[in-house]
């Protein structure tokens, strides 16, 4: 006969042993980063800082920082996507709102906008998980390219190689 195990309270962490098939979590200390070479460039005073990078399921989530006013890009979105302003504003020139310091956006899928910041706007930071494929596009529809979670990873490693930190620097987001 085992002996009895002890009464738990809340402050008891649990005792079992995780799944080892389980991933590992992601803490980012400082997710805006001190270090500038940790924003990866996207476009022309456009960065964006990953978070997670998830390759099985084909999700990412990132910082997405603009330090000039004007349009980003057109896109188009076959999933969900959500974001949350942190810094700064935007808008979409589809839409009469406009995304604040603090608001939160879902975007539904099949939604095509464009993003566009400001003129009076120094720097927008905004976080994003974007689920799937980003299809760019003219006014008309028309395709002109596409970015996802491996394109994403692919922009990483290119990056913080080249800045001193190692093409593996990304590996800690992804999963």
């Amino acid at each position: 006969m085992s002996a009895p195990k002890p009464a738990a309270d809340a402050m008891t962490p649990y005792q079992l042993p995780f799944p080892k098939e389980a991933q590992k979590e992601i803490v980012v200390p400082s997710a805006i980063p001190s270090d500038e070479r940790e924003w990866v460039p996207q476009a022309e005073n456009v960065w964006f800082r990953p978070l997670c990078l998830n390759v099985s399921t084909g999700y990412w989530m990132n910082l997405l920082r603009v330090r000039k006013s004007g349009v980003l890009s057109r896109h188009r979105h076959p999933q969900a996507v959500h974001g949350m302003v942190l810094k700064g504003r935007w808008r979409y020139l589809e839409h009469d709102w406009e995304a604040t310091e603090g608001s939160y956006v879902f975007e539904p899928p099949g939604e095509t906008h464009t993003l566009y910041v400001p003129e009076d706007v120094e720097e927008m930071i905004t976080y994003f998980q974007v689920n799937g494929v980003m299809f760019y596009c003219d006014p008309y529809g028309n395709y002109t390219g596409y970015e996802d979670v491996f394109t994403k990873v692919d922009m990483c490693r290119k990056h913080y190689e080249s800045v001193g930190l190692g093409a593996n620097f990304v590996d800690q987001f992804i999963r």
